[in-house]
């Protein structure tokens, strides 16, 4: 079981209005400050202090409180091909049970067999008629956000050799040199213009050779 839990907390809600009645239905709408990392950290996500807001339906069942919802709020980022700073809209929907404690007294389908209090790790318990939702908005806010956000779904990146930014000059290109000659064009930057008729005298001399 989680740390007692405090009301005041935006995060925090009260299920009592229900009172435990298998079909009892409420409708919340509630705008809050965002939590700090809240999103995929160094990628995308929420600002902290940025309102998300919170759409909430509560329906009371045998084994506790089915929670549905909705989260809404703007992420910002850095594309990942070109480096710029992108803003974009975040819609979270999600889905869990809060059980009651004691909710296998009260019609919740009994364990199978092997089952152990490892299952309890996965499932979201109610405290004294209160849940916590910040683990869900969490879970709900990463899965909705992409893992490689882009400014624009065709962003060209960056040049691969000077690192511009390829949308701001689609023109931008480079000479492509051929590795191969690389050694001789250096080499000729360093010869005097005897050496080079030299050189070209005797590449004639081969020519005049192989035509005989």
């Amino acid at each position: 079981m989680n740390a007692r839990l405090d009301h005041r907390k935006p995060l925090v809600f009260d299920t009592h209005e229900l009172g435990r009645r298998p079909g009892a239905l409420q409708r919340l709408t509630k705008t809050i400050e965002a939590p700090k990392d809240l999103g995929i950290q160094g990628v995308v996500g929420v600002p902290e202090g940025a309102p998300v807001e919170l759409e909430l339906r509560l329906e009371s069942v045998m084994e506790g409180v089915l929670v549905t919802g909705t989260a809404r709020a703007s992420a910002e980022g850095e594309c990942v091909r070109c480096l710029e700073p992108l803003e974009l809209e975040l819609e979270a929907d999600f889905q869990e049970l809060f059980s009651y404690p004691d909710a296998d007294d009260r019609g919740r389908v009994i364990a199978e067999p092997g089952d152990d209090a490892e299952d309890d790790e996965d499932r979201f318990f109610l405290e004294d008629g209160l849940f916590d939702l910040e683990p869900l908005l969490r879970d709900a806010v990463v899965l909705a956000l992409p893992m490689q956000p882009v400014c624009r779904e065709d962003c060209p990146g960056l040049c691969s050799e000077c690192g511009v930014r390829l949308a701001d000059n689609p023109d931008h290109h480079h000479d492509a040199v051929d590795i191969r000659w690389a050694a001789l064009q250096g080499l000729a930057g360093t010869m005097t213009d005897g050496e080079k008729d030299e050189m070209s005298g005797a590449e004639a001399g081969v020519d005049e050779k192989q035509e005989k």
